[in-house]
């Protein structure tokens, strides 16, 4: 007979597998569209929200922005630019940083997109009243507040 092991987890009760799985779905479910339509992967639809909200970052403030891998901004990147979706130039500030922007036809995909997938927001969020609502978004908040702090500390203890 197998005895219990102290500390096992429970995968469906582990908040970041719960969340994760969550982000799976829901990502999945979006990229449908825009991988069937525009041949966009997820970093790259991602590449293109930040820049639509944020133009002129550098990929690695696109990278940071996103919290994606910088190899996965930088893939996503070059096929944005092989694509012409986005454009690159030098920061005017600083001639040693490239920024980006969307070009016109990133613009025209980011525009067909984003309805998209704000009703999809919409449809996910409808099983919750405004209360329900504002409680996740503070919730949410406060666990992207405590993780980012428990990854500087983490990154303060390796050096």
């Amino acid at each position: 007979m197998q005895r219990p092991q102290k500390n096992r987890i429970q995968l469906e009760r582990f908040l970041p597998y719960r969340l994760s799985v969550l982000t799976n779905l829901v990502s999945g479910a979006i990229a449908g569209v825009y991988e069937e339509r525009f041949e966009l992967t997820i970093p790259e639809w991602r590449v293109l929200a930040v820049l639509a909200r944020h133009p002129g970052l550098s990929a690695a403030e696109v990278a940071t922005h996103t919290r994606m891998d910088a190899v996965a901004v930088s893939r996503a990147v070059s096929r944005l630019l092989k694509a012409g979706r986005l454009r690159r130039s030098i920061a005017p500030d600083d001639r040693r940083r490239s920024v980006l922007e969307l070009s016109a036809a990133g613009e025209s995909v980011y525009r067909e997109i984003a309805p998209v997938a704000l009703r999809y927001e919409r449809a996910l969020v409808a099983c919750l009243d405004a209360s329900e609502l504002a409680t996740l978004d503070a919730t949410l908040e406060k666990l992207t507040a405590r993780a980012n702090a428990l990854a500087s500390a983490r990154r303060g203890s390796r050096t």
